[in-house]
């Protein structure tokens, strides 16, 4: 509901976050020469990453083979920097193309990369409609940065 409730800047997000060049600010994590990582500011579950390009699309087909390329290593990258921080069990690895298919920012595609652990769904999104995370984005950030800075 803070999602859905909450004040849409002017502009994309995608687009006007990584120009403003404060990553701590927008929790972006990495970048690269065509795409960056930053935290999900309503996560599905602790570390709920996004590898964004910087090219504005909503069409994976319009994206460069190079930009395509490098936006799989981001999430690679981001994978194994989760699996080192978090160990989790597994991984949700998706792109929503199209409101449709339940992009909520469709105009500028986006890939989510979600840690999942065996059990954690548990009775309070099922009867409560509400999340619980063991951390804060702050938190969060904190513990993954250094694991982008290293190669």
């Amino acid at each position: 509901m803070s999602y859905i409730g909450a004040d849409r800047p002017a502009g994309c997000i995608f687009c006007v976050k990584p120009a403003d060049l404060q990553d701590e600010k927008h929790l972006i994590l990495d970048r690269s020469e065509c795409a960056y990582v930053l935290l999900n500011l309503y996560p599905y579950n602790s570390g709920h990453l996004m590898v964004v390009p910087y090219q504005h699309t909503g069409d994976l087909t319009a994206l460069p083979p190079d930009v395509a390329s490098n936006v799989m290593a981001l999430t690679q990258r981001s994978i194994s920097a989760l699996t080192d921080e978090y160990h989790p069990h597994g991984f949700n690895v998706g792109i929503n193309l199209g409101e449709v298919a339940g992009g909520s920012i469709s105009a500028h595609l986006h890939v989510h990369i979600v840690p999942r652990w065996g059990g954690d769904t548990n009775f309070m999104p099922v009867t409560a409609d509400t999340k619980v995370l063991p951390e804060t984005l702050e938190q969060t950030y904190r513990r993954l940065r250094p694991r982008f800075q290293t190669p």
